[in-house]
């Protein structure tokens, strides 16, 4: 996608129509969890403390309990006090409403369920030399650096999370390990320095969690939450590998990090009012950076209760990492996109797990594969090849092998089956229990020609888009037949990076000044930690076990930032949140390994900066970016100021200070952001638009930039000052872009302005959209 065309204008006008929903439909009596957030200088001084003062509210507004026994206090899940201020509680509606009009009281936000969005990684990073050494490996600063995760727990026995070559935890780390089952403080080390659990929103929600069915503690039975810790942060371990595929030396982005797991993720989803514990507590126990693959839709930045703690968190110098969301390749499907959190989308590495199809006509197809079991197809032999599908264009039940949709017919044979509602495993398992001795899993439109690779029960291979309608149309053939071979690991592929098509795409539709996502980083066939409780297809009936397994999403993506802002804060320990935001943007590459633009995978022709937003991260050349563009709490409450809120909706953003709209800002694109996005009115009449950034030296001290244009079609961009000269004394300069409307296009334009030196490029992607007339 390099344009969105005017359909893009119907998609947003049918998205502001969509509105988010507490987690289940009751009567205005039930009671279900809702956020309080406070003015915490306004509680009386007859109570002694917030809590007591937050039971005299709940009780203000109560009705008659049902249970003799139910008290207020029984009502309060959480009480809110570092990154965010309030009280996560059990209301009816009417009750919630009530308090709404309480003194003190900023906003009252309903319960949201959020999802889960989800090795060779730091060689194709740049971060390993060829001798296997980490780049940055000589120092030592980071093992003061402490990544909160966000996730499903934590598997502490992984040889990821050793401990053996690290210092003792640093003095100012707060945070403690729960206890339960399954899990001790001797599972805490100098690796795992903190593992907390917050249930309480989901219990409220979901009833009791079974203590013999889950765990009640920060061990992680579902594997994602390791994964994305070890990603982070994992310790080097050689060997490292997924029943044979991948193997290598595994380690994580930041080795030498401390991790702290907090658990807000069950059986039933992650609860907002845990996620909103959670980012408190990892606040007030001393994180530096918070890594989050999690997401819940999007909402206005007043009503998002996870933005709202973000921003607290980020007035405390914690830099926080977002997965930008798995709903891809369609437009405006990102999650998590407020200018103070980083947003990841994902792409592709240079490994991969090639397999292929060989059809009875001797005509060979790849694909893609971790099959590894006793059931292999003899590579001399055909089997007979069906598919259930009406056409090779529709996807029906029986074309996706849904549960219950195959018959006898299968048995005996190959199977192709469409992707798409149900997970890629749960397919094979399908066709196994039909009796079919393989499986060819076909992209549809939607995935066009990535090739996600699967670890399944019986011999499967991916395949995409193009491949996938050959086989189906041959497989109408009368006596089809096709067998399957797998060809394990291969290196060097060509192009990549390539943005992942299931990864999240812009427009931001909250703001269009704020290009989103920021980047993009490997979330594509990545090998991390695993748990030790799941098979690695993470089906019931896979009783295999591993310690390592190969995941995709931006599940993964996220945690590579994560990773590497941590390298990037140990090594700048005074910068900012966005100054390393900005280094990560402005260092950014969206060229391939063929020196091509990066590509979308979904449909093989070149990415926009709404797929891949400033490009793909590159933490070496992060490390000295040259110059960087900073942005603090106030620019930020600015920004708010631009987007229409009302005083009483700002109010929930006055957290740590009584902040007032100083109108620093003209208007939103004028955010001293990395990113640079004009946005033409509806109104013809408006034909240049003024916006200004704000550099800041951190290279050599005299140093001379001069900037270099990309043209465009329908304007003419001006750069004032052209060139900016820094000294030991003038370290921050300012500069004006004027850009002037030639021809006003249909779909917005994309190109960029650098800053050169000679040794740095300091390059903003630059967007121009031109609204339609209404």
């Amino acid at each position: 996608m390099v344009r969105i065309s005017g359909k893009w204008c119907v998609l947003v006008s049918i998205f502001l129509f969509i509105t988010l929903v507490s987690c289940t439909k009751n009567s205005p009596s039930t009671k279900k969890t809702y956020i309080i957030q406070v003015d915490k200088w306004a509680k009386p001084e007859e109570f002694s403390d917030h809590k007591q003062w937050y039971s005299s509210m709940i009780k203000s507004v109560a009705s008659k309990p049902e249970k003799e026994e139910d008290t207020d206090n029984d009502r309060m899940l959480y009480t809110y006090q570092t990154a965010f201020h309030g009280v996560a509680a059990q209301l009816s509606e009417e009750e919630a409403e009530m308090l709404q009009d309480q003194n003190g009281v900023l906003a009252v936000f309903p319960e949201i369920v959020y999802q889960l969005h989800t090795t060779r990684s730091p060689k194709f990073l740049g971060l390993e030399q060829e001798d296997g050494m980490h780049i940055w490996s000589d120092k030592i600063s980071d093992h003061d650096v402490v990544v909160g995760v966000l996730d499903t727990g934590i598997w502490p026995e992984n040889p990821s999370f050793n401990d053996s070559s690290m210092r003792p935890v640093p003095a100012h780390w707060k945070g403690m390990c729960d206890v339960g089952r399954g899990f001790t403080e001797h599972h805490c080390n100098r690796k795992i320095v903190g593992a907390r659990v917050f249930y309480r929103g989901y219990e409220a929600a979901s009833g009791k969690i079974n203590e013999q069915e889950e765990y009640k503690s920060p061990r992680d039975q579902d594997g994602h939450g390791t994964h994305t810790a070890a990603t982070v942060a994992g310790a080097p371990v050689q060997g490292a590998n997924l029943l044979g595929y991948a193997y290598g030396t595994a380690r994580g982005m930041a080795p030498g990090a401390r991790i702290a797991a907090y658990k807000v993720c069950w059986v039933g989803g992650c609860f907002s009012s845990d996620i909103l514990s959670a980012v408190d507590q990892a606040v007030a126990d001393g994180v530096n950076v918070l890594s989050i693959s999690l997401g819940g839709g999007v909402s206005s930045y007043h009503r998002d209760s996870l933005s709202i703690a973000a921003f607290g968190a980020m007035e405390k110098g914690v830099f926080v990492s977002c997965s930008a969301g798995n709903g891809g390749p369609d437009p405006i499907s990102l999650t998590n996109v407020s200018p103070w959190v980083t947003t990841v989308g994902a792409s592709t590495m240079d490994r991969d797990f090639p397999a292929t199809v060989k059809l009875g006509t001797g005509k060979y197809l790849t694909g893609a594969s971790l099959y590894k079991g006793q059931r292999n197809l003899s590579t001399k032999k055909q089997y007979p090849l069906i598919y259930q599908g009406s056409n090779s264009t529709i996807p029906t039940p029986s074309s996706m092998c849904l549960e219950g949709t195959l018959g006898r017919s299968a048995a005996g044979k190959i199977v192709i089956c469409d992707r798409g509602i149900s997970p890629r495993v749960q397919k094979g398992q399908v066709v196994k229990n039909a009796g079919g001795v393989g499986m060819i899993l076909s992209n549809t439109a939607t995935n066009g020609e990535e090739l996600v690779a699967d670890c399944h029960l019986l011999p499967a291979i991916a395949v995409g888009e193009t491949e996938g309608k050959m086989i189906k149309h041959y497989a109408t053939s009368r006596n089809a037949t096709a067998t399957l071979a797998f060809l394990g690991t291969k290196l060097g592929i060509r192009p990549s990076p390539v943005v992942a098509a299931f990864s999240s795409r812009g427009p931001n539709i909250l703001s269009l000044e704020i290009l989103k996502p920021d980047l993009v980083a490997p979330g594509v066939n990545i090998l991390a930690a695993w748990t030790g409780d799941l098979g690695p297809s993470s089906l019931p009936t896979d009783h295999r076990r591993t310690k390592f397994n190969i995941l995709s999403g931006t599940s993964m993506s996220c945690p590579h930032v994560s990773g590497i802002a941590a390298l990037l804060k140990s090594k700048h320990p005074d910068w900012s949140p966005a100054a390393i935001k900005s280094a990560l943007m402005t260092t950014a590459y969206i060229h391939d390994n063929n020196q091509n633009p990066l590509t979308d995978a979904s449909t093989a022709r070149p990415s926009s900066p709404y797929d891949h937003g400033a490009g793909h991260v590159n933490p070496v050349k992060a490390l000295d970016p040259g110059l960087i563009y900073d942005i603090d709490a106030q620019d930020y409450f600015d920004f708010l100021c631009t987007q229409g809120l009302e005083s009483s909706q700002l109010v929930v953003f006055e957290k740590f200070s009584n902040r007032t709209c100083r109108h620093s800002i003209r208007n939103p694109g004028d955010l001293n952001y990395p990113a640079i996005s004009a946005v033409f009115p509806e109104t013809a009449n408006v034909t240049s638009v003024i916006l200004r950034r704000t550099v800041t030296n951190v290279g050599p001290p005299n140093s001379s930039y001069h900037v270099v244009i990309s043209p465009f079609k329908g304007a003419v961009v001006k750069v004032e000052p052209a060139r900016l000269n820094f000294n030991s004394r003038l370290k921050k300069l300012s500069y004006k872009i004027t850009i002037t409307t030639k021809s006003r296009q249909t779909a917005p334009e994309f190109g960029s302005l650098i800053w050169k030196d000679g040794l740095h490029r300091v390059r903003s992607p630059i967007m121009i959209t031109w609204l339609p007339p209404v």
